[in-house]
């Protein structure tokens, strides 16, 4: 298990409260050309959190990334409490570097509710996960190519269902399955597991959109980054557990992408 890694994680998304509603959040020690996308958000959600009293969770969050983030220096993230109402929660969040706004994500909070349920069944033949090898016995053949980024230790454990990187210089259908999960535990905080799945559900859907193009999985020349990205949450889960990320990709067209995902717990809830 990564606990070490996992815990590190749970780190990066503890924020320093500097004032009422500001924020200052830090970047990992990992050479990146800007801050992962994923840890912005998983970021930014932790702000509008920690602003909400705990009989709120979160429901959905739309986001646009602005700029690229820079790994060298802290990033304030300002909250404006947009409405606190009886059912719903609304909050407004800035990531901000350098004076200037890297992101923007607005997050929905709802207590519980009775209500009408129904959802997608969980997908046909898929493997279990403990059946497929994890990032690094995947990426082996990779991995003097890859250097530093293959050894270091990973806080989510991807374990992918569809295509082996070999394939990667052949066209492929624009869909993947990946099963990825914390790996190690995690406190019971249902704020934290879902800051903790949106970190994650940023890793593999770009990717999902370059599958068609018969590109190899570390070609140089590919520049991708995200542009915007929402997230609906349905119902409890834990980030500790599996969770299958079933995705698709609709269109690429003039160098954009779009992806979609839905994420079920390995006993099939959506």
């Amino acid at each position: 298990m990564g606990q070490a890694a996992v815990d590190d994680l749970i780190a990066l998304l503890d924020l320093e409260a500097i004032e009422v509603n500001i924020f200052r959040g830090s970047s990992p020690p990992v050479k990146r050309q800007r801050v992962f996308g994923g840890q912005v958000a998983g970021q930014a959600l932790v702000a509008a959190g920690r602003t909400v009293t705990e009989e709120f969770h979160v429901h959905s969050l739309h986001a646009y990334f602005l700029r690229p983030g820079d790994t060298e220096v802290p990033i304030l993230y300002e909250v404006e409490r947009i409405r606190d109402g009886r059912s719903f929660v609304t909050r407004r969040v800035v990531a901000i570097q350098h004076g200037k706004p890297i992101f923007h994500l607005q997050a929905s909070f709802h207590v519980f509710e009775e209500g009408f349920d129904h959802q997608f069944p969980f997908p046909d033949d898929v493997p279990a996960p403990q059946s497929l090898p994890d990032f690094k016995e995947r990426w082996k053949p990779f991995a003097e190519m890859m250097g530093d980024d293959y050894h270091r230790d990973r806080p989510i454990d991807t374990r992918n269902c569809t295509w082996e990187p070999g394939q990667r210089k052949e066209p492929l259908e624009p869909r993947q399955r990946i099963w990825l999960r914390a790996d190690g535990l995690l406190p019971d905080d249902p704020v934290l597991h879902a800051c903790i799945v949106t970190y994650a559900s940023d890793m593999t859907v770009l990717d999902t959109a370059t599958l068609p193009h018969a590109l190899g999985a570390l070609e140089e020349q590919l520049f991708m980054a995200s542009l915007d990205h929402a997230m609906w949450f349905h119902r409890p889960f834990r980030a500790d557990e599996w969770l299958l990320y079933d995705q698709a990709s609709p269109t690429a067209h003039e160098g954009r992408g779009l992806s979609r995902g839905l994420m079920f717990t390995e006993s099939g809830d959506l």
